[in-house]
């Protein structure tokens, strides 16, 4: 970390926001005008949107992820988390990945900490439970499912195999539909490789507490997506919430029971709880409660956008919000940009104002829905076209045109390549085998080879109990 005397403008968070509010700054500041500071617990950027693709294989999980470093050069990029904010003195407390944690003073301050799963107190889901907020956990459900059917495919026991191919996904939002269809359709054609295992033998299980799933499409597009799931043989369950899953037994509230090592949880987010430290203002739902120049209430040097702020939603009308996704993260990370650098230069604020455009989402390969807003008007599209759309939409805003080649480049292969069904489970893992290679073993242990198998410490033992015989003789 280097000290330098010019102005410090700390962002506090690496993600979408984060990221897009520091590469605005940095691109309107002039040479040498302040220091920008990004400071995150991973020097990468997720984008999220992609992550059931990359459970599913058909993109790279390296190129869902941005390096921080590498996209943002001119800033200084800390390792760490921040876990206090002294406002009086304007200094922030950093805990680095390793070390002793320190002050860092800032003259500007925006908080772009994003939000975390929204979890319940359900008895087994810490234990059970797989999330799907990071790359880490969509690789994790990867492996996971390929090692299911692995496991399913070479056992005789019947109990074994049901518990294996019965897969549970809590959620009906873009991240539990879109999750469930993509796992379901990697599946279906990794099934094609095992012997025992046919696509009807697995149990996919999607439950929502809402009447409805894919909110953000409108309820004809949700209904849509509903039916094509259950055509696809996909159990949905709206009204109904998972009362416990404790071993991996499901339990849900209208009666169903089944036993699952599979229980994928997106439920919803919440805002990263880190905030209740950092003494600002929040909302009755843990968000920091801003303006609509997304300056926070009762301060005129600290910023906050995203999923941790509330924002008034100006195009929608009094009273509105804006809600948590990508398409206003991207805008909001910019007008958050100028007018921080407006307040560096003394300059009134700008409001942030964006009326919804639509929403995108896909349930698997050439399957999706999208709605577009073009006015007054909504137009819906499904099926193969709306897949097309939301492709094009994310491929378009993931950020950096590297990873929009890499992105597409995955996407190219994939029409000619078949799907990788690899599972690689030991990455979560990689030095269990050679630390149980590398541990000392007993005498009783060590005589328990098989025979014709010799060892390298053989002969020295060998020298040393004839050492110890010539010495008894000798005495």
């Amino acid at each position: 970390m280097s000290t330098t005397e010019r102005p410090r403008i700390l962002v506090v968070g690496g993600g979408y926001v984060g990221l897009y509010a520091a590469r605005r700054i940095l691109k309107k500041m002039r040479y040498a005008e302040a220091t920008v500071t990004v400071v995150d617990p991973r020097s990468y950027m997720t984008y999220q949107p992609f992550l059931p693709e990359a459970a599913a294989g058909s993109i790279s999980p390296r190129h869902v992820v941005v390096p921080l470093r590498r996209v943002l050069p001119k800033a200084e990029v800390l390792t760490g988390r921040v876990t206090t904010i002294d406002q009086d003195r304007r200094v922030a407390t950093v805990a680095p990945l390793v070390g002793e944690a320190y002050e860092l003073p800032f003259d500007y301050l925006v908080i772009a900490l994003g939000a975390v799963s929204r979890t319940f107190p359900i008895p087994g889901l810490a234990e059970n439970g797989i999330g799907m907020k990071g790359v880490e956990e969509a690789i994790g459900l990867r492996n996971h499912v390929l090692e299911q059917l692995d496991k399913a495919d070479s056992t005789t026991d019947d109990e074994i195999r049901r518990r294996a191919l019965t897969f549970v996904f809590v959620g009906g939002g873009f991240a539990g539909a879109e999750t469930v269809g993509e796992i379901e359709d990697m599946a279906r054609d990794a099934a094609k490789y095992y012997p025992n295992v046919r696509r009807e033998d697995m149990r996919f299980v999607l439950v929502d507490v809402a009447d409805k799933i894919l909110p953000e499409v409108g309820p004809k597009l949700g209904e849509w997506g509903r039916e094509h799931l259950q055509n696809r043989g996909v159990e949905v369950y709206l009204g109904t919430s998972m009362k416990s899953c404790e071993n991996g037994r499901v339990i849900l509230s209208n009666g169903f029971e089944a036993d699952s090592d599979t229980i994928v949880w997106t439920a919803g987010v919440k805002p990263n709880p880190a905030l209740a430290s950092f003494g600002l203002p929040l909302g009755p739902r843990g968000h920091v409660d801003t303006a609509a120049s997304l300056q926070v209430k009762g301060t005129d040097y600290i910023w906050a956008a995203g999923d941790n702020a509330q924002i008034p939603d100006l195009a929608a009308g009094e009273g509105q919000w804006c809600p948590p996704n990508a398409q206003h993260a991207l805008r909001q990370a910019k007008v958050l940009g100028d007018n921080v650098i407006s307040a560096l230069r003394g300059f009134p604020q700008g409001d942030y104002k964006h009326a919804n455009k639509g929403a995108v989402a896909g349930l698997g390969l050439h399957k999706g829905v999208a709605m577009i807003v073009a006015g007054k008007m909504r137009i819906r599209v499904r099926g193969r076209l709306a897949w097309y759309m939301h492709r094009g939409y994310h491929g378009m805003a993931v950020p950096t045109w590297n990873r929009k080649v890499r992105v597409l480049a995955d996407w190219t292969l994939g029409m000619f390549l078949k799907r990788e069904v690899v599972s690689l489970g030991a990455m979560e893992t990689p030095r269990e085998e050679f630390q149980e290679a590398a541990a000392p073993r007993s005498r009783a242990t060590a005589t328990q080879r098989p025979v014709g198998v010799g060892r390298l410490d053989d002969a020295p033992q060998a020298e040393s109990a004839a050492d110890r015989g010539a010495k008894a003789n000798a005495g």
